[in-house]
């Protein structure tokens, strides 16, 4: 990876000088399962006041979260679409021209991964048994997460496949 890394809070980073931004605003507020929970209320609105920060910057940017929440025209990647074994949908908000995936066909075997779960599909069935942390690692491509992190993350092979795109608008 040829850039130096920052990971903090965007609200309050002072962007300047930066090449690029990947904001990751939390999701629990636009969740599925956090609706279904009535809880999505309990956490913060942050898309709109990051989108508000990345735009006054004026540099080019990605804002990720889940189906379901406020991004502007946004695309889709898909991990079955990038050869993992999960299906984990996720939105990407940019003010530079992106493309998603297409989504494969669901109906083969694959692993979906919320709350502190990890759940097999098969074709033709509608919930799965538990699986092991292990198997939820193996589906998206990561070694080192505990089940709670791993419920929350993003596959490597999504920034990688967003990440190879921006590199070439900003590389001249």
């Amino acid at each position: 990876y040829p850039f130096e890394f920052h990971c903090g809070d965007a609200l309050a980073a002072d962007l300047a000088g930066f090449d690029f931004v990947w904001a990751s605003p939390p999701c629990q507020r636009y969740s599925v399962a956090q609706n279904a929970a009535k809880n999505a209320l309990a956490h913060p609105d942050l898309v709109a006041p990051v989108r508000a920060k990345l735009k006054s910057w004026g540099g080019p940017f990605i804002i990720e979260n889940v189906v379901g929440s406020p991004l502007l025209n946004p695309v889709t990647v898909c991990g079955l679409a990038l050869g993992l074994n999960v299906k984990r949908h996720r939105l990407f908000e940019s003010n530079i021209f992106l493309l998603g995936t297409t989504c494969q066909s669901h109906d083969q075997d694959y692993f979906v991964i919320f709350g502190n779960e990890v759940r097999s599909r098969r074709r033709g069935q509608q919930s799965g048994r538990k699986n092991k942390i292990a198997d939820g690692r193996a589906a998206m491509g990561i070694d080192w997460m505990t089940r709670a992190e791993l419920s929350q993350a993003i596959p490597p092979a999504y920034s990688e496949f967003l990440g190879r795109q921006v590199m070439r608008l900003l590389r001249p």
